[in-house]
Formats: structure tokens, C-alpha cells, sequence
């Protein structure tokens, strides 16, 4: 145990807000961001997590969490599974009593995730520009606890994100299903109503951090 504690992950930021997306939206929860992603998606708004950071002990990094005594921690990025010992942290945490979540591009494998965790997984749209990233085989390793999230830039990524719902039958599979407009690329208004034509099985989230704090690091 004292080997483990002891493994470094390099971490963009730590801290203590309010959960701007997901099924857990509006609760109080500590983000553990760690820094790196392979991926450039053209509407990333954490690039600055890209490089730097700073190399923590998975010690450190648990104290540092349960500090602000939480609830919910999130494990985000950049891409936290660009780093491998991501997997020991996110067990760390659960066997810590959080209720723990993992924001993740979709482009790596999922399988090593603590079964505790709930995956908040995205599928790349073609908008963007990362769809060629996706790793399909990731969705047959979701379920009920899990969910899959597209951010959705257009209605052509619309049309796309539907297609994909029956394809990978993902309606019933996982726990929730996230549609979330691309913010300043696709009015909010826009993709809820059609949504609601369509009457489809999905959850329309907007990132509510952006209007809380206009999308300020360490918020």
C-alpha cells in the first residue's frame, strides 16, 4: 500500500465546485484534473490542462480531496487515461467512500476502470474534427452506472448522434444518455427542441459551470 501511495500522476488542478454536467449536475463535487490529452477536439475549452501540471503523489493527491470532505469527486482532464495510473487513483477514491465519476474522451480503453466508478464516456461527433478517435468497442463495456455523452456542434452532428443511439443500442443499456450543445457553436434552445420532435431517449444538459463562472479554471 505504501508503493502504491507513493506513484505520481501529474495534475493540472484540484478543487471544489458544483458539477456543471452529467447525471450528478448541480452537486457539490472536488474535480481532480489531470494534465495530457492525445486528442485536439476544435471546441476544447481545457486546453491549458494540455501540458504542464505538476507531478503529485497519489498520497497527496487523496489528501488534498478529502480536505474539502466531499461527496462526489470527478476524476476529468484533459484525458485522465493518458496517464496510467489513473486506474489506481480512481480505486483509491472509491475505496475512500466517494461517490467517484471519470470524464473521458472515449478514445481509450475503459476496461481497467474500477467497477465502482461511473464512466461519463464521449462519443466524438464529426464537427468535432476527433470522430476518427472513437474506440466503439468501449461501449460494450458500459452499463447502468455509465454514461455516454455527445456534444453536439450542428445538425448534421444531430443526425449522426441519433444514428449512433439505435446502432449502439445504447437506449437501456447505459444509465443516462447526454446530448450537450457545443457552447457558441449551437444555440441551447435549438438542440432541445429537437430533441423533443424527435422524442428522443436522452437527457439535453447544458455546462452549467460556463454560466456560472464563464468557464474559469478551477471552477
Amino acid at each position: 500500500m505504501t508503493s502504491l501511495l507513493s506513484q505520481t500522476l501529474r495534475i493540472t488542478e484540484i478543487f471544489y465546485s458544483i458539477q456543471g454536467e452529467s447525471r450528478s449536475l448541480g452537486l457539490p463535487t472536488v474535480f481532480v484534473r489531470l494534465t495530457g490529452c492525445p486528442l485536439r477536439c476544435q471546441y476544447c475549452d481545457t486546453a491549458y490542462a494540455f501540458s504542464g501540471g505538476e507531478l503529485q503523489t497519489l498520497q497527496a493527491i487523496l489528501a488534498e480531496v478529502a480536505r474539502h470532505a466531499p461527496r462526489y469527486v470527478c476524476v476529468t482532464g484533459g484525458e485522465p487515461l493518458a496517464q496510467p495510473n489513473a486506474i489506481p487513483l480512481l480505486a483509491a477514491l472509491c475505496d475512500a467512500g466517494y461517490a467517484v465519476s471519470l470524464e473521458t474522451s472515449g478514445a481509450l480503453d475503459v476496461g481497467a476502470v474500477d467497477a465502482r466508478v461511473s464512466r461519463v464516456v464521449d462519443l466524438k461527433t464529426p464537427d468535432s474534427l476527433e470522430v476518427g478517435r472513437n474506440l466503439y468497442g468501449n461501449m460494450a463495456l458500459l452499463g447502468p452506472e455509465d454514461q455516454v455523452k455527445f456534444v453536439i456542434c450542428s445538425r448534421a452532428d444531430y443526425d449522426w448522434a441519433r444514428f449512433k443511439l439505435d446502432e449502439l443500442q445504447l437506449p437501456g443499456r447505459v444509465g443516462e444518455i447526454l446530448f450537450s450543445p457545443s457552447h457558441g457553436q449551437l444555440a441551447p434552445r435549438t438542440l432541445a427542441e429537437w430533441i423533443v420532435q424527435d422524442n428522443l431517449p436522452v437527457r439535453f444538459q447544458m455546462q452549467l459551470h460556463k454560466y456560472l463562472w464563464n468557464d474559469e479554471p478551477g471552477h
